[in-house]
């Protein structure tokens, strides 16, 4: 026996699934994701995002010095700072994430006022850059509570970090303040540093440019050094390298030492 039906219901809308992808190559709940977060505290740089974009013929390959001007406004890279990233190079979060979790100069929480590194590695290590890094972690964490690795002093002073080469063998053992070098170091000399870093001032680096902040220095690694916010190029000035970095050179210019000839293709000299 029939039953009869009744008129036929329309079709729902087709749903799209959250994983789908779409033209921007995200998903659409990584795409609602981003929107989701509020970024407006990146409005007063979006001029400089679009002069880092332009220097590129590929957008995400803007990349790296983007994330340099998220750290330059937040001291890190945020929640915001990541799906900022994304919006401006039309890209994924996770794409972001990707890059920021890989490299170690990105930092996912806060950084203080300046950026300690102090190299731990085998030759800084064998000269003292363990002692050295238990007195800094003391200093900025007080008797008997140093600091963890990336951790930060109550006062904002300074995060410490220690560093798996700072590439300064030939002055070991060596730290970093916001990347400039101060070469070797005592014990006693580096917790000097730490102190004058306490009271506001800036020591002047072994080498390299004059002292300055971390997030001043993240504007200068995302391109812009001749800004007038970082003190222009003066900000940049300085020599870079060591008479130890040299010696080998210049011993070779004064007995006419030179390289051998390198052989092309054929194998010929």
């Amino acid at each position: 026996m029939s039953r009869a039906l009744g008129p036929e219901a329309p079709a729902a809308p087709p749903v799209e699934p959250e994983h789908a992808i779409d033209e921007a190559g995200g998903t659409t709940a990584q795409h609602a994701e981003r929107a989701s977060v509020d970024t407006t505290v990146f409005d007063g740089v979006r001029d400089r995002a679009t002069a880092i974009v332009a220097r590129y013929p590929q957008p995400r390959s803007a990349l790296l010095p983007l994330l340099h001007l998220v750290q330059h406004v937040e001291g890190h890279v945020s929640r915001a700072g990541i799906a900022f990233c994304a919006e401006v190079l039309e890209i994924t979060t996770a794409e972001v994430s990707a890059v920021a979790t890989f490299y170690t100069m990105y930092k996912r929480e806060p950084v203080g006022r300046h950026l300690v590194s102090v190299c731990t590695n085998t030759l800084c290590a064998a000269l003292g850059g363990d002692d050295i890094y238990a007195a800094v972690r003391e200093r900025l964490g007080g008797p008997g509570q140093p600091l963890g690795h990336e951790q930060t002093s109550a006062d904002g002073t300074a995060t410490i970090e220690h560093a798996e080469c700072l590439a300064a063998c030939d002055l070991a053992p060596v730290l970093t303040v916001d990347y400039e070098f101060f070469d070797k170091q005592t014990v006693e000399s580096a917790v000097e540093i730490i102190e004058a870093l306490q009271r506001g001032e800036k020591p002047h680096p072994t080498r390299g440019a004059p002292l300055n902040d971390f997030r001043s220095v993240e504007l200068l690694l995302a391109g812009f050094f001749d800004d007038p916010a970082v003190g222009g190029l003066a900000a940049v000035a300085g020599p870079s390298a060591a008479e130890e970095s040299l010696r080998g050179a210049r011993l070779a210019e004064e007995r006419g030492w030179t390289a051998p000839p390198v052989p092309d293709e054929g194998g010929s000299a």
